[in-house]
Order: C-alpha cells, then structure tokens, then sequence
C-alpha cells in the first residue's frame, strides 16, 4: 500500500508555567517521538484512555498544533515546516471532524453559509459549482435540501453531526481527522454516523484517522489499529490481528474493559492497577511498567523499542523483543 502520511519522531511538549513571571518549571509530555504511518484508502483506528494524546497527535498531522520536534510528511513533503500560505492549500486535502457538533458549527449561520465557506476560504466563486458540490454533498450525507435554510440549533446531534461531516468533505479532501466523531450522540445514532463514514470512505476514497476509546465501534469501522499510552505508540496490527493476537499488556486491558453481557469475562484478569502517571512526570523505563503486571526489572530501567512481530504488527513490549 502506498503511505499517505509518514510520521517520524513526533514529539510535543507544553511547558508548564510558574506564577506571573511566566517561568517555565516544567513540560507535559503530550507526544514523545511517534512513529507512524498511514496508508492510502485505510481507516486507521487510534485508540487509549483519555489523556494519552491521541488528539494531540490528530491535531499535530493537520500542525492545529505546534510541535516540538519530529516530522510529518504528507505525500513526502513535510507539512511541519510550511508557511501558512502554504498550508492553506493542504488543508484542503486534509480535514478535521470535531467530537462534538454542538460546538463546532457556528449558531449565527444558517447551514447553507457553513457549507458555502470552504468554497470562500479557498477562493472558489463559481456559484453554480458551489451550489451543484453542496447538493451532491447533501445527498451523500443523507440531508435534505431544506435543512439550507435553518440554523444549527434547530437539529439534533445526529443531523448536526451529518452537517460537519458535510462541511468536512465538501472540498473532496484526501485524508480525515474524526476525533470522536460519536462519541458525543446517542447509541442508535452511533451506528447511523460509523455507517455514513464507512459509505463515504468507499465513495469517496478516503484515508481516515478514527480516533476513539469505543473498541467496539473502532472493530467495525477500521483496517488497522494503533494503540496509544502516554504519549507513546505501544501497538499497531491489522484489525482482525488486533483482535485476535494482540500482544501488549495494555492492548489486553483496553479489551477487558469492553462491556459484555453478564459483566465478567470467564478467566478475565484484571491487568491495570493504579493511576494513570502524570504526562508532566513520566515513569522512567517502560511508560506501562507502573500498571502492568508482568513488568520485570528491565521494564523499570529500560526503555523499549518498537520491535516487529509480523507484517504490519509492531509491539513496543520487552516480553516479545
């Protein structure tokens, strides 16, 4: 497959600033040298607990965010390094869905205007092309002509949720950010959104980044997974490897907590214990160490690599280097 975006050594720090002198006393370690790839025409799912910088990282590809190191090329050029002149024809090509469509869609424009302003942005004043996209758009996303002249409050979650996933696509991108693009709505909406998403990646061609903590929506929306703890990339596999031969200890726990009925898994063990390490105060050695229950010495004072363990599935883990 032919690789979209090439992320090397990522890293993002936010300093942490001391009383009205602004004194920096220290630095939340958001991102720490990710490596990444991601193909064409994939939906790769990025999955972890809240806090381990899977929006960070969504946010950094698309440079939302500054970064403090590392590259991120996209069709081997590296956006990290562009003007803002020159962004502004990649982000055509490159789109973002917020989590929450309440809050991403402005309340003064009526939907017609929040649609039309990509076209504005990127200096397309054709109306007739504007007006032809915008109905083929809405009919992609399964909305009706008369939803132009209302405003966003005047829509559910779900309808409103369509709307910025219109907004998204309405320049033909290459490549979506969704960051928890669901997570927000009712369940039965859920489905109805992961549906749309997956005709739109088919119709469309388009490379997603899924970025979720709901494994049960991320088995049946991605091609592949990668798993974040701590800032760091601990997993990744094809999906139906994920599932089935997943290797961290973390990956393992991520599962376990996936409901099932009557509660309990049979010989489920309970592998987390203790907090989550602070982002401005990280374990030394293997982040997980302080969580897992098969860290040994080495995990404590080592750091671990990546290492390969077939094609496509990489595992940052002492047990299988």
């Amino acid at each position: 497959m032919k690789k979209l975006f090439e992320i090397k050594n990522l890293s993002v720090h936010y300093p942490v600033v001391d009383g009205i002198m602004g004194n920096i006393k220290g630095y939340v370690y958001a991102l720490n040298n990710v490596d990444l790839d991601i193909y064409e025409n994939e939906i790769l799912a990025l999955v972890g607990e809240s806090g381990s910088g899977k929006s960070t990282l969504g946010n950094s590809i698309l440079k939302l965010i500054n970064h403090t190191s590392g590259e991120v090329l996209f069709k081997g050029e590296n956006i990290l390094n562009k003007t803002k002149k020159e962004l502004k024809g990649f982000r055509k090509h490159s789109q973002l869905i917020f989590q929450n469509p309440y809050m991403s869609l402005n309340p003064r424009m009526k939907i017609y205007y929040i649609l039309r302003e990509p076209f504005i942005i990127h200096g397309i004043k054709d109306k007739k092309e504007i007006n032809e996209r915008i109905k083929k758009i809405l009919e992609l996303t399964g909305l009706s002509e008369d939803v132009l002249n209302r405003y966003p409050h005047e829509f559910s979650g779900g309808q409103r949720q369509r709307i910025a996933i219109a907004r998204a696509i309405i320049l033909n991108p290459a490549f979506i950010v969704a960051d928890e693009p669901v997570s927000a709505l009712d369940v039965s909406i859920q489905a109805q959104i992961v549906n749309l998403l997956t005709d739109l990646k088919k119709h469309l061609n388009l490379t997603m980044l899924f970025i979720s903590h709901d494994l049960s929506v991320v088995k049946y929306i991605s091609d592949r997974i990668a798993v974040m703890y701590l800032g760091e990339i601990v997993e990744t596999a094809p999906k139906e490897e994920f599932f089935t031969r997943h290797k961290h200890p973390y990956s393992q726990a991520l599962l376990n907590s996936v409901p099932v009925i009557g509660g309990r898994r049979e010989n489920q063990k309970e592998l987390l214990s203790g907090d989550v390490p602070s982002p401005q105060n990280p374990p030394a050695g293997c982040k997980f160490h302080t969580r897992c229950p098969y860290a040994f010495d080495k995990c404590r004072n080592e750091h671990p690599d990546l290492c390969r363990l077939s094609d496509g599935h990489y595992v940052r883990c002492f047990l299988f280097a």
